[in-house]
């Protein structure tokens, strides 16, 4: 279901892009559909996928975390912060475990969201830059 949303997401954006002013000015001075598309829309489509893959990373990262403590996730033995957990889990006396995977996945994925924050920001065209 996750791709038909992201799917949806990025033509709603084409169809907003399409929309504005300037591409509306290009098509009314006869340019070409094609160079609309790769000039105007498809740049500034981007932007939104480029702003929104940290966070589909953390997603994935979490999901990821989450099977492989479970046990539906990568083979047993291979190193993974879900292995770490479940070792964690099984040795209780060894406290360090359990707080070296938390504190690494929380870093992790603190650090993505920091990332997608600042992406976001360099790319938001309603900032004014001086």
């Amino acid at each position: 279901m996750e791709p038909y949303i992201e799917f949806c997401r990025k033509r709603a954006e084409f169809f907003r892009t399409r929309a504005l002013d300037y591409v509306r000015a290009a098509e009314a001075l006869g340019v070409t559909t094609r160079r609309i598309i790769w000039r105007h829309t498809l740049p500034n489509a981007m932007i939104a996928g480029l702003t929104y893959i940290p966070f589909i990373l953390n997603g994935y990262i979490a999901t990821l975390t989450s099977l492989d403590f479970l046990g539906f996730g990568l083979p047993p033995g291979s190193a993974s912060v879900g292995e770490l957990l479940t070792q964690a889990k099984n040795n209780i006396h060894a406290p360090w475990l359990g707080l070296t995977a938390f504190f690494s996945i929380a870093f992790l994925l603190s650090l993505l969201i920091f990332i997608g924050e600042a992406v976001r920001d360099a790319f938001d065209a309603r900032k004014i830059r001086v």
